[in-house]
C-alpha cells in the first residue's frame, strides 16, 4: 500500500501559513464571521510562540492541509489537572466522513493525556448536525449550554 498518501497528523510548521490559510478562511465563511488580517496573523504566531498556550495540529493527505484542529491547555477551578479546550476543527468537504476529525481529535487527546489534563471539550453550534454525529460517536455531551458577553468586536 501507498504511504505517500495516508492520513497523517503533526503539528503545524511555520512553512505551513498558505497550506492552512485557505481552510480557516473556509472555516470562518461556515461560521460566518470574517476576521481581521491582524487577528488571523495574531494567531498563526502564536501557534510558535512558546508563551502561548495556543496550539495547531493538522492532517495531512501527502503533502496538502486537508484539516485543521487549534486547543489550548488551562488551568481549571473544577480539577487539579489542566483541561484542553478544543477551539476550533475543521477538515476539508471532500475530507468529511472519512475519519478526518476524528482522528484529530485522536491525536489532540493524547497530547492532552501527555500534559496531564483530565479533560478534553469544545462547543459546536446547535445547527452542525454533521459536526454533531460524529461528538455524539466519540465524546458525552454534558448538557451545557453557552452564553457570551461581547465586550469589543474584532
Amino acid at each position: 500500500m501507498d504511504q505517500s498518501n495516508a492520513l497523517t497528523i503533526d503539528f503545524v510548521k511555520p512553512e505551513d501559513f498558505a497550506k492552512w490559510l485557505p481552510h480557516w478562511k473556509s472555516y470562518q465563511v461556515f461560521y460566518k464571521v470574517n476576521l481581521s488580517d491582524a487577528i488571523t496573523q495574531a494567531t498563526w504566531e502564536r501557534f510558535f510562540d512558546e508563551a502561548s498556550p495556543l496550539h495547531c495540529i493538522v492532517a495531512r493527505k501527502g503533502n496538502e492541509i486537508v484539516g485543521f484542529a487549534h486547543f489550548l491547555y488551562h488551568e481549571s477551578t473544577w480539577s487539579t489537572e489542566n483541561y484542553c479546550y478544543l477551539e476550533d476543527l475543521f477538515v476539508s468537504p471532500d475530507h468529511r466522513g472519512l475519519h478526518t476529525g476524528k482522528a484529530l481529535i485522536e491525536f489532540l487527546t493524547e497530547d492532552a493525556k501527555k500534559h496531564h489534563c483530565s479533560k478534553v471539550y469544545w462547543h459546536t453550534q446547535e445547527t452542525n448536525h454533521t459536526a454533531q454525529r460524529l461528538y455524539d460517536w466519540i465524546a458525552t455531551k454534558p448538557g451545557m449550554i453557552k452564553y457570551d458577553i461581547q465586550l469589543h468586536n474584532n
